[in-house]
C-alpha cells in the first residue's frame, strides 16, 4: 500500500525537531553493523596503551584476533575466553622460573580484561557486560622468592666473576641489583643522565613509570662512570649499560647470566633464581635492620595500598643513604653527618 502522505510530512516534522534526517536513521538502523570485530578494535586498544602494557599483553591480544578476530565485540563469551585461558595456559613455553603456565593464564585474562574495559569506555559495551570480567583469574600460588644467604650471594658473585665472556659488566649488575633493590627494568633504562657522580645517585625509571633517585656507593658510581666512558655513551640519553661492542645490553643479557649460574650451580637453576632474588635480599636486610618505612622507599614503593600508617612513615633519600651505607659497609655523601660516619646502629630484631 501507498504511504499516507500525511503521515510522512508528520514523520518529517518529527525528524526535523529531532535534528534528524532520514538518511541518520538508515545509518543506525542496525547497531550491529556499528559494532566492531575484535581484529578491527585490538589494534584501537594497542594505539591506546602504554609501552609496557603492549609488551606484557601484545602476544595474547595476537592469540585473540587469531582464534576469534572475526567475532563483534558483543559476540564474544566468557567460554570463549576460558577456553583461550585454558589453551594458552597448558602449551605455555617451559621456563626456569615458569609456574606451569600459571601466569601465562593470568595474563590472558588482563589482556581481555583491558580490551574490554576500553571497550565500555568507547561506549560499545555497556557497564557489567563485559564477557573478560567473568571469568575468574587463575589462582595465585605462593611466591617462592626469599632472601639470599651470604653464602648463597658470594657464590653467585664468585661463578659470574669467574665465567662467561664479560665478567666485568656480569660483576657491575650483580653489583647494580644487589645496592639498589632495582628491578631489571629500571637498569635497562638507565641513561648517562641517570648517574650522578657528585651525590652518588642514579635515577630510576621503573614500574608504572615512576621515577626516584636511589643512593649508590661511592665505587659504583665510579665504576658506572669508567663502564660508560669505556663502551662508549657520550650523550647524555646513551644508555649506561652497554656490552664491550658498545651497544645497549637488553634483558638476554640477564638471561644468558642466569643460565650460566644456574649451569654451574645446580641449586639455582633449581629454585628458579634470577635478578629479582636480590630485591628481595636487599630489602629484606633494610627491614630487618631500619623498619619497614625505610624498607618501602628504599624499595621504591609509591603506591597508597596499605594501611593507612603508611602515609606518616615515609622515608627520605637521606634515611635511604644511611640504610645502604650500613648495609655496604661504605660512607655515602648524604648520609646523616655528610662523611657517612655518624649512622644511627642499625635496629636489632
Amino acid at each position: 500500500m501507498p504511504a499516507d502522505p500525511s503521515r510522512i510530512v508528520t514523520a518529517r516534522q518529527i525528524l526535523a525537531h529531532l535534528g534528524l534526517t532520514p538518511a541518520d536513521l538508515g545509518a543506525h538502523s542496525d547497531p550491529a553493523a556499528q559494532m566492531p570485530t575484535l581484529a578491527e578494535y585490538i589494534p584501537r586498544v594497542e594505539a591506546a596503551a602504554s609501552p609496557g602494557t603492549r609488551r606484557t599483553y601484545g602476544t595474547y591480544w595476537n592469540r585473540m584476533v587469531a582464534v576469534f578476530g572475526h567475532l563483534r565485540l558483543d559476540e564474544v563469551t566468557a567460554s570463549d575466553i576460558e577456553a583461550l585461558m585454558r589453551q594458552v595456559t597448558a602449551t605455555a613455553r617451559s621456563r626456569r622460573t615458569g609456574r606451569q603456565g600459571r601466569h601465562a593464564g593470568e595474563h590472558v585474562i588482563a589482556a581481555a580484561r583491558a580490551v574490554y574495559r576500553r571497550a565500555i569506555a568507547d561506549g560499545y559495551i555497556a557497564l557489567g557486560a563485559s564477557p573478560a570480567h567473568r571469568v575468574a583469574k587463575p589462582r595465585r600460588l605462593p611466591n617462592p622468592r626469599r632472601a639470599l644467604t651470604p653464602g648463597e650471594l658470594q657464590d653467585i658473585n664468585l661463578v659470574a666473576r669467574s665465567s662467561g665472556n664479560d665478567v666485568i659488566l656480569d660483576a657491575l649488575l650483580l653489583r647494580l641489583h644487589t645496592e639498589t633493590a632495582c628491578r631489571r627494568g629500571g637498569a635497562l633504562a638507565l641513561r648517562l643522565v641517570d648517574l650522578d657522580t657528585r651525590h652518588c645517585l642514579i635515577r630510576l625509571t621503573e614500574k608504572g613509570g615512576t621515577l626516584r633517585w636511589q643512593p649508590i656507593t661511592p665505587i659504583l658510581a665510579v665504576r658506572l662512570q669508567e663502564h660508560a666512558q669505556v663502551r662508549g655513551a657520550v650523550l647524555s640519553a646513551d644508555r649506561l649499560l652497554r656490552y664491550r661492542n658498545g651497544q645497549p645490553i637488553s634483558s638476554r643479557r640477564y638471561d644468558h647470566l642466569w643460565r650460566r649460574i644456574g649451569d654451574r650451580l645446580p641449586w639455582v637453576a633449581a629454585q628458579g633464581i634470577s635478578t629479582h632474588w636480590l630485591r628481595h635480599t636487599t630489602l629484606t636486610w633494610v627491614e630487618r635492620h631500619f623498619g619497614y618505612g625505610i624498607a618501602r622507599a628504599y624499595a621504591g614503593h609509591t603506591d597508597s595500598r596499605g594501611p593507612a600508617t603508611t602515609t606518616y612513615i615515609k622515608a627520605d633519600l637521606h634515611a635511604v643513604a644511611e640504610a645502604l651505607a650500613a648495609m655496604t659497609g661504605q660512607p655515602h655523601p648524604l648520609a646523616r653527618g655528610q662523611d657517612g660516619q655518624s649512622l644511627p646502629a642499625p635496629r636489632q630484631g
